[in-house]
């Protein structure tokens, strides 16, 4: 009696025993952690307008795709954010 009652209480103990789980927060995509290059800057020696307005324009756009990429990051994140404290 004593034998079935103690198999019996191990059995309950194992079902109820909790085995912890470790969560991780994913990793950041290596395109999304790649830092915004240096603005060009204009040659001051310059007198041409054209060269000037080169410049501009290039850093112009430079900063638009550093503006996305960081954009991309800002929604990656947040997602992820939103998934693992939904798990948790």
């Amino acid at each position: 009696m004593k034998k079935l009652l103690l198999i019996s209480l191990l059995a309950l103990a194992g079902c109820s025993t909790v085995i912890p789980v470790k969560m991780s927060f994913p990793q950041v995509p290596e395109e999304l952690k790649k830092s915004c290059p240096a603005l060009k800057e204009v040659d001051p020696a310059t007198t041409k307008l054209t060269e000037v307005l080169k410049v501009v324009t290039a850093n112009y756009g430079q900063y638009n795709e550093c503006q996305v990429n960081l954009d991309a990051w800002i929604q990656w994140y947040d997602s992820q954010k939103k998934i693992f404290e939904e798990v948790q």
